[in-house]
């Protein structure tokens, strides 16, 4: 059911997970488990993961790993040298596949996960980054952003043309600024908040965005 929920920014979010990221909670497996389940309703038959280096990463991969696990053929595309290693493994163990941009075929794909950037970029994406999300702006493929869509500023919603506009985009712990400003609304699509335990004061809030539906994560 669609509803209207307080919006923040980058380090407020970021000052919320620290206690419990401190405490040991496993906030990517959880965001990562909640993505898959909004994955699989779109009952994919093949899925290209985009996967970045920082924790939206790490959840893209663990979530590639659970829906790999279920028989779904997926590939990962990684946008950076580095990626979040354990999550990467558990992806491989599952089944899924890594592949070269230079092998990329757009055209086989149903579902595409953007997990090339969080919450801690800055700027519009560049290098392998870009190049990737530049080979998929006319894909016909569904796509789901991770937290927020790739190269959108999560404060401002400043975006250039390089971002894969999301049919859905699944936000973990609270709603970021950029997704209700500026380009948000029109690359973000359909938001679904997925709460994940993260203690924020609704006063503190920076402005208002309109979710379609909100779950526990």
């Amino acid at each position: 059911m669609p509803e209207t929920v307080p919006t923040f920014t980058a380090a407020q979010v970021r000052a919320a997970e620290a206690p419990l990221l401190a405490a040991g909670a496993p906030l990517m497996r959880r965001a990562a488990a909640a993505l898959a389940e909004v994955i699989t309703e779109y009952e994919p038959e093949r899925i290209l993961v985009l996967a970045g280096s920082g924790d939206n990463g790490g959840d893209v991969l663990f979530a590639a790993a659970d829906i790999s696990a279920r028989g779904v053929p997926v590939d990962i595309l990684r946008t950076s040298d580095r990626v979040h290693e354990k999550a990467s493994q558990a992806a491989m163990d599952a089944g899924a596949r890594s592949i070269r941009l230079a092998d990329l075929d757009p055209a086989v794909y149903d579902v595409i996960v953007d997990g090339i950037l969080g919450i801690g970029a800055h700027g519009t994406l560049r290098g392998q980054a870009r190049d990737a999300a530049t080979a998929l702006l006319s894909a016909s493929a569904v796509v789901i952003a991770v937290d927020l869509p790739s190269g959108l500023d999560a404060d401002t919603g400043a975006a250039d043309d390089a971002v894969l506009a999301a049919a859905t985009t699944v936000t973990f712990g609270a709603v970021k600024a950029g997704l209700a400003r500026g380009e948000g609304p029109r690359l973000s699509g359909r938001i679904v908040f997925v709460d994940i335990g993260l203690t924020l004061d609704p006063t503190d809030a920076v402005c208002e965005a309109t979710v379609a539906e909100r779950r526990a994560g």
